[in-house]
């Protein structure tokens, strides 16, 4: 683990003393500088190239198509955490120790998306609800501070919560085989495949020390993965056909397509997820003790409408703030933001190299499928945990909760519940993700909002 950051010395200011430069903006020395970075690319690695093989995997890419899409997110992933951390004059960037990628909260959206699709389709359809998202953000960011109280912790809880529910089912089906067609789907071999890696994940995480300890899922997946090699569970011919060095074409997956619904779905994602950011940009701010105004909120903003604008046309997804790496700040106490970008620059030139991207879809299913079990089932911990500062001894605030996450759940539960609803309604509310949203929001300004002189204070907590 890299050392603890130390303030600059705060000598005394004498005639020709250059004044000491803020933990934020100090320029560590090689030897810290890498270590560090790569902390923060373990603790998100396995976060960033989660969306391209849940969706891949959705609308029937072959390898290659895998290997394209995984290469498009890591390219996005690094130039929006260069953006973010190095900034472009007082237009983006909140110069914040800060990553972005691209977010799993739009999976499910997403995925819902691609089941009303027409075959060939799919992917269109996503990626121009993407583009009309991240226009979105672009043209609401500078106001969203005044939208902010509509999207309390009661209402993002519930969001977080459900993205980890209602995603369990994918890495469950991994854990099987990941082809539910198949004959031996749900066979032992591979049941006990999921479940040794979701055993190695659990010992590095109870008896490993300090790094070992934070990339505990990456050695659970590169465990597992070995340990299928003799069995013939992972196919290394992906390695040989992948090439080395190669740049994602614009539009390799087609032109986007604008459905109304989609892109419905996709700004309600949006919003949650500039939620998330703003939240995100709040707590970093008081961990490296440079508070986070609104300029540099809606700076960071812009940054994820940019990079959620022009990822569709190399293969990107929604792009939003990366919690886990809040928290490598907070227990690395480095707080150099040039750590970040040079973690950014990597991703960089992760993306521009397919084969590493290979390596990542060389990763059998029922691997991925015991990771994804810690993976998303953190994800509904974090919702959990935000809920639980949201206060829930209040009994309007439960019935909020219980009604919200009843809507979340209902396509989880009853997946042809919406089946004789309009097209636009079963995009909309076939995504347990932005049902649950929609019916949050909506309860929360019927509670709190409508009919009442005073709007409770909103205090966002990063998850």
């Amino acid at each position: 683990m890299a050392q603890p950051a130390t303030e600059p010395a705060q000598a005394a200011q004498g005639p020709g003393t250059a004044p000491p430069v803020h933990p934020v903006d100090e320029k560590l020395p090689l030897a810290r500088l890498v270590p560090a970075a790569l902390q923060h690319i373990a603790a998100m690695y396995a976060g960033v190239v989660t969306p391209p093989l849940i969706i891949g995997q959705a609308v029937g890419l072959d390898a290659a198509g895998m290997t394209r899409l995984i290469a498009a997110s890591l390219l996005i992933a690094g130039l929006a955490t260069l953006l973010q951390t190095l900034g472009v004059t007082n237009f983006a960037g909140n110069r914040l120790p800060f990553v972005n990628a691209a977010s799993s909260a739009g999976i499910a959206p997403m995925l819902a998306i691609a089941e009303t699709s027409a075959p060939g389709r799919q992917l269109p359809a996503i990626y121009g609800a993407v583009m009309v998202a991240g226009v979105f953000c672009l043209a609401v960011g500078p106001f969203f501070g005044r939208l902010l109280r509509f999207f309390p912790p009661l209402v993002t809880g519930v969001v977080i919560t459900l993205i980890g529910v209602t995603l369990m089912p994918v890495p469950v089906t991994w854990a099987q085989g990941g082809d539910a067609g198949a004959a031996d789907f749900g066979a032992m071999k591979y049941l006990a495949l999921a479940g040794s890696t979701l055993a190695v994940i659990l010992i590095f995480q109870r008896f490993g020390r300090g790094f070992f300890k934070q990339v505990a899922l990456l050695l659970g997946l590169f465990i597992g993965t070995l340990a299928a090699i003799p069995f013939g569970m992972a196919d290394l011919s992906v390695l040989r056909e992948a090439p080395v060095a190669a740049l994602p074409s614009p539009f390799a997956f087609g032109a986007p397509e604008f459905q109304p619904a989609a892109i419905l779905s996709l700004c309600i994602v949006m919003l949650v997820l500039m939620t998330e950011s703003s939240a995100g940009m709040l707590a970093l701010g008081e961990i490296c003790d440079r508070r986070s105004d609104g300029r540099t909120i809606t700076r960071g903003l812009r940054t994820d409408g940019i990079a959620t604008l022009l990822g569709p046309v190399f293969g990107g997804f929604p792009t939003s703030a990366f919690a886990q790496n809040v928290g490598v700040v907070t227990l690395t106490r480095v707080r150099s933001r040039y750590v970040v970008a040079v973690a950014g620059g990597t991703l960089l030139i992760l993306g521009a190299f397919p084969v590493l991207g290979a390596v990542v879809s060389l990763v059998p299913m029922p691997v991925l499928g015991g990771a994804g079990i810690v993976l998303f089932g953190s994800i509904a911990v974090s919702g959990i945990r935000t809920l639980s500062e949201a206060g829930l001894d209040d009994s309007s605030n439960i019935i909020l909760v219980a009604v919200a996450l009843g809507a979340g759940i209902i396509p989880l539960a009853a997946p042809t519940f919406y089946a004789n609803f309009p097209a636009w309604a079963q995009t909309v509310l076939g995504s347990g993700i932005s049902a649950g949203a929609l019916v949050a929001v909506l309860l929360n300004l019927f509670f709190h909002h409508l009919g009442t002189r005073s709007r409770p204070a909103v205090a966002l907590k990063s998850s």
